[in-house]
């Protein structure tokens, strides 16, 4: 069960999310912890927690649909893993996108491993978030011990 909330909350397939647990098991450190950080750092999730869209399945269109960039190029992949100080930003030519602006207007979320500017509507990924910072309620560790049978 907390897997499928996990893949629902986040949008991804039963594949997907079984190659970000596999991507998680092999690297060092707390894995259900990294597994999360893997779902945060995906473009679409980035997009809806900087505010640019209301619903991840929204960033997720956004990010399909060629309106975001990352460090200057046009990404169409909402999986797009992020790394460490890039810069997300919404593409010149779709700034003044009516969902977008609403977005932007009803957004009050602050995260601290994310910087947004909404000026220029670019933002910074600074660091994969550490599990304190992650505001949904999943028990990584159930995740874990399903995949480890």
């Amino acid at each position: 069960m907390e897997k499928q909330k996990a893949k629902y909350t986040y949008g991804i397939l039963e594949r997907q999310f079984s190659n970000l647990f596999k991507k998680a098991s092999a690297s060092q450190g707390i894995t259900g912890e990294i597994l999360l950080q893997l779902c945060e750092s995906r473009l679409d999730n980035v997009v809806y927690r900087m505010g640019v869209s209301n619903s991840r399945s929204g960033a997720r269109q956004l990010v399909s649909h060629r309106h975001i960039t990352v460090n200057g190029e046009i990404v169409n992949i909402p999986s797009y893993s992020l790394k460490d100080g890039d810069v997300v930003a919404v593409r010149e030519k779709s700034k003044s996108l009516v969902a977008i602006e609403n977005a932007l207007a009803s957004n009050s979320n602050v995260f601290e491993w994310l910087t947004w500017n909404s000026d220029t509507k670019t933002g910074t990924f600074v660091k994969a978030p550490e599990r304190l910072q992650i505001p949904e309620n999943i028990k990584e560790q159930l995740i874990v011990e399903l995949y480890s049978k």
